[in-house]
């Protein structure tokens, strides 16, 4: 029997393309920042539902739906991060920029955004407000990982060793047939990840890593500071790489605190 899916918010004013690709589980108040919700390797939005429930009243929060995975499972997942970050960039850039856009990141969503930040940019479009990156090391610090290239046990075994997939999912093979796949891919993308020398944006950065996570030291997410030329600001949660799971209140206080912060949204005419 399979899981009883989150409910999906229509997302008003968007293009049908934009809609397969952001979901919104609940609404928020008429006013206040826009937040997107960029998941890690292999996860989807639905990983985003308790967070973004909780953030709700604090403004608009949507969750992005990578190809390859629950309703867009028939869809190729993405090797490579340009390629996901020029289309999410399009949809991104097609928001009725009517709020503050901040966007937040875990893992690979952490350079996911960072890429479409980016692209925006070189667009002429209106940059966020703010990037909130989660969980990931500094485009410019670089481990030589190939994980996506392990057996299919190993990379079980390395799925189930971060913490952030349900271990019944990884022993159920039909399951496992779905969602393996994808998250290799995922890997891939990231792990081939190159950023270019320009890789600076003009937008504050605010960088979130669990005090135990072997997958990023303080010192490789304090490098994120060399990829702003705006303010940058380190925070430290109890946890490994999924400490946004175990740490949820803390982390809702703390992206609460950083929304806040934004200017106002403007009244509608």
């Amino acid at each position: 029997m399979g899981r009883p899916k989150p409910p999906i918010i229509a997302v008003m004013g968007m293009s049908a393309d934009s809609e397969r690709w952001l979901r919104r589980f609940q609404p928020g108040p008429a006013s206040g920042p826009r937040l997107l919700l960029f998941p890690h390797a292999g996860g989807s939005a639905s990983f985003f539902v308790p967070l973004a429930k909780a953030l709700a009243p604090t403004g608009d929060v949507l969750a992005v739906q990578y190809p390859g995975r629950q309703d867009r499972r028939l869809e190729a997942a993405h090797t490579s991060i340009g390629p996901l970050a020029d289309e999410l960039a399009e949809v991104v850039g097609g928001l009725e920029d009517d709020r503050p856009l901040a966007l937040f990141g875990h893992s690979l969503g952490a350079i996911v955004a960072f890429e479409v930040t980016r692209r925006l940019a070189a667009a002429g479009r209106p940059a966020p407000a703010v990037l909130i990156v989660s969980g990931r090391r500094a485009p410019s610090t670089v481990r030589d990982e190939s994980y996506h290239r392990l057996p299919e046990a190993a990379f079980i075994a390395e799925l189930g060793s971060l913490g952030g997939t349900d271990p019944r999912i990884l022993a159920e093979p039909e399951l496992l047939e779905l969602i393996v796949p994808p998250t290799r891919a995922d890997y891939q993308a990231i792990e081939t990840y190159q950023p270019g020398a320009d890789a600076v944006i003009d937008v504050p950065v605010v960088a979130l890593i669990g005090d135990t996570d072997t997958r990023v030291t303080t010192a490789e997410a304090e490098r994120w500071r060399e990829h702003t030329t705006a303010s940058f600001d380190l925070r430290h949660f109890t946890g490994g790489h999924f400490y946004l799971i175990d740490q949820q209140p803390a982390l809702v206080d703390t992206l609460t605190s950083v929304l806040s912060s934004l200017p106002a949204s403007q009244p509608a005419p």
